[in-house]
């Protein structure tokens, strides 16, 4: 049976009717630069000449010569009534246009004047510019903080499914998948009409009181749900606080070793960063306070650091809040894999602890859900909770409405406080089983301690040995592991490297690591 051809999208060619350039010759200079450019990808299916003719208001006799000549030239490829596609692979050489007037299609390779065009198209088949043109280009122009944002590693898109070790990857398998398709089949029937209108910038008011029910219970963070303010993960949230406490130039504490969604934060706002060391009890105020006495702002994750791991103690919780109300400074609290802690009783939130008002909250669902979600969340003192409002406003708008929804229905029927339990159970196995693994097939390798809470290890290496090194030489070998070095501003330290175990079982994990002693090995 013949398969039915789906139906290609309208094509935009700018076309001007009073032009000296015939419109014949217009359409062919749109659809080749849409294809030699790479608007129209290798393999993207055209319009038929009856459709393009009727989108662009001309006679069908003025684009049947022009789909013609491409063809001609080996840029198009098809047949009549079984579609026209642009060539999978690009000639080798594409029309270099000579004379001011340019070629107007004929047949055979020549123009609307009896002048014949020559080829000369990218070798590289991938639409991309002349060689030479690139040379010739000004460098781009941005704004010294985008610059300074795509220095970091979050500058870095990592292709590929969760290959072996990969942070932030959570065990899909044990998702409660049909139970949340039946929620969210059950919520669009239910109110899937009153979902399509405009939202709360603050975020789906049913959702903002399960959350702050929620993070009151199980984190003892004091709020009501006109402090909920729902984003798109962790890093949208960290970014609003940098967006509405901080002007450029400001300075602000960040942890020394950090996590580099912080810094690209505040860094996109222009602020100056200041790295205070990170000691056995947290981040040293007593430092902070010599390095920069005058920061508006400390960002700290002091439920599970990152990326050294290990709480925050009580008296640094202290001296921290106090030098906040002090110094009429904020405290963004990144409250990084909480829910997830194998030793010990669960430690209660800095802002629980905080009578000043000083302190934001952030959480997200990406670990303990999906990171696809992409629904996270900020607590906000009251005074903030325009200014924020406003500034979401004046982004994204609000979040997807439906999943906000579904997720509400999610924590609010008991569903989520079951599936937390249920993964730290699961979590908890698998770390033990990792460290297991480890003492096997990375003995005098890796030294991987014991860890209280999280989904990820930081295993160190021999004295001299490169993470950055051991990061590529793994990369070859299909295993993402992070290096500890691009977590540190200051130079020196030994080695380390962060492991993501939640989403591994046991036979891809021994795998996983068998590769990565081959690397370390190449780099000693």
């Amino acid at each position: 049976m013949t398969q039915a051809i789906t139906q290609a999208p309208s094509l935009l060619i700018p076309l001007v009717p009073e032009a000296r350039e015939p419109l014949q010759e217009q359409i062919y200079r749109g659809l080749r630069d849409a294809i030699l450019t790479g608007r129209l990808a290798p393999g993207a299916r055209l319009p038929s000449t009856r459709a393009l003719a009727g989108d662009l208001d001309v006679a069908r006799n003025t684009v049947v010569p022009v789909y013609e000549q491409l063809r001609a030239e080996g840029l198009i490829a098809g047949r009549a009534g079984g579609g026209t596609r642009v060539v999978a692979v690009l000639p080798d050489a594409f029309l270099r246009v000579h004379g001011p007037a340019g070629p107007r299609p004929g047949i055979n390779g020549a123009n609307g004047n009896g002048r014949r065009v020559q080829v000369a198209a990218p070798v590289n088949g991938g639409g991309a510019p002349h060689p030479g043109a690139a040379e010739a280009r000004r460098p781009a122009r941005v704004s010294a903080a985008a610059a300074a944002v795509a220095r970091t590693e979050m500058g870095v898109w990592r292709e590929g499914g969760p290959r072996t070790f990969r942070l932030g990857v959570p065990d899909h398998d044990a998702f409660p998948a049909e139970l949340w398709g039946q929620l969210l089949a059950r919520r669009w029937s239910q109110s899937g009409r009153e979902l399509l209108a405009a939202g709360d910038p603050r975020g789906y008011p049913p959702l903002r009181e399960a959350i702050a029910q929620y993070v009151a219970a199980a984190r003892a963070v004091r709020c009501t749900p006109d402090q909920v303010i729902v984003t798109g993960g962790a890093q949208p949230a960290l970014s609003l606080a940098a967006r509405a406490l901080l002007d450029p130039g400001d300075t602000a504490w960040v942890e020394e070793p950090g996590y580099g969604a912080v810094k690209a934060a505040f860094l996109g706002v222009g602020a100056r960063l200041v790295p205070v060391p990170v000691g056995p009890g947290g981040i040293r105020v007593d430092e902070g306070m010599r390095r920069a006495p005058e920061a508006r702002l400390a960002c700290v994750t002091p439920s599970n650091q990152h990326p050294l791991g290990g709480a925050m103690d009580l008296p640094t919780r202290i001296a921290l809040l106090e030098w906040a109300d002090r110094n009429d400074a904020w405290i963004v609290e990144d409250d990084y894999d909480s829910e997830f802690r194998y030793t010990g009783r669960p430690l209660p939130s800095l802002q629980g602890l905080d009578p000043s008002e000083r302190v934001v909250y952030v959480g997200t669902f990406s670990k303990t859900i999906s990171p696809a979600l992409r629904l996270g969340f900020m607590v906000v003192p009251p005074a903030l909770v325009p200014i924020v409002s406003a500034l979401r406003s004046g982004t994204d708008r609000y979040p997807p409405a439906l999943e906000q929804a579904v997720l509400a229905d999610f924590i609010s029927q008991g569903h989520f406080a079951r599936h937390v339990r249920r993964m730290r159970a699961i979590y908890s196995q698998r770390v033990q089983l990792f460290r297991a693994i480890a003492a096997q097939e990375l003995s005098g390798l890796l030294e991987v301690p014991p860890i209280e809470a999280g989904l990820r290890l930081l295993g160190w290496l021999p004295e001299g040995v490169s993470d950055l090194c051991v990061r590529d030489q793994a990369a070859r070998r299909g295993v993402d592991v992070e290096p500890l070095s691009v977590h540190r501003t200051e130079p020196g330290g030994r080695g380390g490297l962060l492991l993501g175990f939640a989403g591994f079982n046991g036979h891809a994990t021994r795998r996983g690591m068998q590769e990565l002693a081959a690397a370390i090995r190449a780099c000693m």
